[in-house]
């Protein structure tokens, strides 16, 4: 991956993370610990949809995988955070 692929996938991550955030509504973090998040849902949504053999529709299909991703994240760190 070169920088300027860096660049998209963190940029992609961060916006994730945000609209995660607001789908959350309570369940997130603050804004950087959800732009983070939303970089790991990245890469968790990515590898959860490879796994289904879904491609998918450029930046804004990067988008919502990544934003799926960082739900599911955020929903599992709630439920560990609260015991």
């Amino acid at each position: 991956m070169d920088i300027t692929g860096l660049l998209i996938f963190i940029a992609t991550g961060a916006v994730a993370g945000w609209l995660a955030g607001i789908i959350m509504k309570g369940g997130g973090f603050g804004l950087l610990s959800n732009i983070l998040i939303g970089i790991i849902g990245g890469v968790v949504g990515g590898f959860l949809l490879r796994m289904l053999a879904m491609a998918s529709g450029g930046i804004l299909g990067s988008i919502v995988i990544a934003a799926v991703g960082a739900v599911a994240l955020l929903f599992f760190v709630e439920r560990i955070k609260k015991g």
